[in-house]
C-alpha cells in the first residue's frame, strides 16, 4: 500500500505566469503554510523572469486527505510520467530562459567593453590634441585601398592592402580582425607610434576607429619584410643583399630600438621584435614595426609590472615567462634583437650548409658557439672574404651577449652600438647562456607568471 507524505519542490521558474498556475494547482493538493514559502528573484539577472521558489508542503488539504491515504487508484507509472513531464517541462524552461539570459550578460559585457574601448581612445586623441594622426571613417579606408583590391598579407592580426592616398602617396593599410582585436592592442600602437619620429621606426600616416572597424595607414614600405629576405620556403631568395647591408640593417634596428628605450619622452617596450616585424624600404633601410604588443613606461623606471606573455616563441626573453630569471624590462627587447641576429646569421647559413629551418638549431644559440670555437670557423665563414669573416663574428659576438639569461648582463641598445663601432677583435666571446639548448630551456622555463614589482633602480 503505497502513501503520499511530504513534498519539497526547488525549482526555477522562468514565467511568473507559469509558476502562479503551478501554485493554483499545488494548492489545491497541498495546504502551504506562509511562513514556509519563499520567493526569490535575483537583481543581478535585471529581469522578471527569473524565480527561484522553494514549496514546503505541511499538511494535506480537506477535500484530498482522505483520497491520498488509501492505495492509488491510478497505476503508479501513470502518476511517475506525469510528475517526470512536468519537471521535464521545467528544465527545459530554465535552460531556455537561463540560456537567454547568458547572452544578454555577454552582449552587455561586450558593449561595454566596447564602451569603455571607445571612451579610453578618444581621451587619448584629445591629449593628443593637433598632433595625433589624421582619422580615416571605414568608406575613406575602401576609397584608399580601392575596396581592399591588393592585398600584401596576413597574419593572426588580421590583413595588410595595398593603398594610394589622395596626394599619390602609397600607403601599407592593415585591417585588425574583429575577432582577435579587443581595443587594448590597437590602442597600445597608436599612443605608441603616435610618439615616435625616427628613421628606422615605420611612420603611421593614420587610423580608422568605427565602431567594430579598425585600420591603421603606415607608409609603404616596398621591400617588405627582412623574414622574406633571410629564408623563403626553404629557398634563399637574396643573397645578392650580401652581409655588409645585413650589418646595415642590424644597425639600423639598434638605432630604432636605442630610440624607444632612451630617445622618446615616454619608454617605449616593443616586446615583438622579430625579422617579421621588420620593414625594408627602397633602399634596405630597416623599419621597425607592429607595436601591437608594446608597453609604455616613464623613463626612470625601468623594470615594469606585466601580466601575461608577450611576444613570438623564440624570440621571448626567459624573464617575461618566469620572473625567477629577473624583472622585465627593456632588456627584454635586446634578447629579442640577439635572436633576431642570429636568426639573420643563422638562416642563411642554415639554409648554405643544409639544416632545416624548422629544426630545433634554428632557434637556439647553442650551434653558434661550436662553429666560433678555433678549428671550426670553415662551417660558417667558408668562402667568405677577410671583411665578410669579421662582419659576421661581429654580428654573432654582439647578438650573444644580446641573449644572456640574465637581463642584468646583457648591454643596452647603446652599448650595442658602441660595440659595432669598435673592432671585432676588441670583443670577447660571453659566456654560454643557461637556456641555449632546447632541453635546457624547457625545463628552466617556468610559464606560471608572477606579476613583477615596479621599480626605478637600474640594473
Amino acid at each position: 500500500m503505497t502513501y503520499f507524505h511530504s513534498y519539497y519542490i526547488v525549482g526555477t521558474i522562468s514565467s511568473f505566469t507559469l509558476f502562479s498556475v503551478l501554485f493554483t494547482e499545488i494548492k489545491h493538493i497541498f495546504v502551504l503554510e506562509t511562513k514556509q514559502f519563499f520567493l526569490f528573484c535575483s537583481p543581478q539577472l535585471n529581469t522578471s523572469l527569473s524565480l527561484i521558489f522553494v514549496l514546503f508542503p505541511s499538511k494535506l488539504s480537506k477535500g484530498y486527505s482522505h483520497k491520498l491515504h488509501r492505495p492509488l487508484s491510478r497505476p503508479l507509472w501513470k502518476v511517475m510520467i506525469g510528475i517526470g513531464g512536468f519537471f521535464s517541462i521545467l528544465a527545459i524552461l530554465m535552460c531556455y530562459f537561463g540560456r537567454r539570459i547568458i547572452l544578454n550578460q555577454i552582449v552587455g559585457f561586450s558593449k561595454s567593453k566596447e564602451k569603455e574601448n571607445y571612451q579610453k581612445f578618444e581621451a587619448f586623441l584629445r591629449n593628443y590634441g593637433s598632433l595625433a594622426p589624421k582619422r580615416y571613417t571605414y568608406s575613406e579606408v575602401k576609397k584608399i585601398t580601392n575596396c581592399f583590391k591588393d592585398k600584401l598579407g596576413q597574419g593572426g592580426y588580421g590583413s595588410v592592402y595595398k593603398g594610394k592616398l589622395d596626394d599619390g602617396h602609397l600607403v601599407a593599410v592593415k585591417i585588425l580582425s574583429e575577432i582577435k582585436d579587443n581595443g587594448e592592442d590597437f590602442i597600445n600602437e597608436v599612443a605608441s607610434i603616435s610618439r615616435t619620429s625616427h628613421v628606422n621606426i615605420v611612420t603611421l600616416m593614420g587610423f580608422c576607429f568605427e565602431k567594430n572597424k579598425r585600420a591603421l595607414v603606415y607608409e609603404f614600405v616596398s621591400n617588405g619584410s627582412l623574414d622574406k629576405h633571410i629564408y623563403h620556403n626553404g629557398q634563399e631568395v637574396n643573397l645578392s643583399l650580401g652581409w655588409k647591408n645585413f650589418e646595415r640593417i642590424t644597425i639600423g634596428v639598434a638605432r630604432g630600438l636605442d630610440y624607444l628605450h632612451q630617445g622618446c619622452n615616454t619608454r617605449i617596450l616593443h616586446f615583438d621584435i622579430k625579422p617579421q616585424n621588420i620593414l625594408l624600404d627602397d633602399d634596405f633601410c630597416p623599419k621597425i614595426s607592429d607595436f601591437g604588443l608594446s608597453k609604455l613606461c616613464q623613463r626612470k623606471v625601468s623594470h615594469i609590472s606585466m601580466l601575461g606573455t608577450r611576444g613570438t616563441a623564440g624570440y621571448i626573453a626567459p624573464e617575461v615567462f618566469s620572473r625567477n630569471f629577473g624583472p622585465v624590462s627593456y632588456k627584454s627587447d635586446v634578447y629579442s634583437f640577439g635572436m633576431m641576429v642570429l636568426d639573420m646569421v643563422g638562416g642563411r647559413q642554415h639554409l648554405k650548409n643544409g639544416i632545416s629551418s624548422h629544426s630545433d638549431e634554428m632557434f637556439f644559440p647553442d650551434w653558434i658557439y661550436k662553429l666560433i670555437e678555433p678549428g671550426h670557423g670553415s662551417r660558417i665563414f667558408g668562402g667568405m672574404t677577410t671583411e665578410e669573416e669579421e662582419t659576421v663574428r661581429k654580428m654573432i659576438l654582439v647578438s650573444l651577449w644580446c641573449i644572456q639569461t640574465k637581463p642584468s648582463d646583457r648591454p643596452s641598445m647603446n652599448k650595442v652600438l658602441e660595440m659595432f663601432e669598435a673592432s671585432v677583435y676588441s670583443l670577447q666571446i660571453p659566456p654560454r647562456p643557461i637556456l641555449s639548448t632546447p632541453e635546457a630551456y624547457e625545463n628552466q622555463i617556468n610559464t606560471s607568471i608572477m606579476s613583477s614589482e615596479i621599480s626605478s633602480h637600474e640594473p
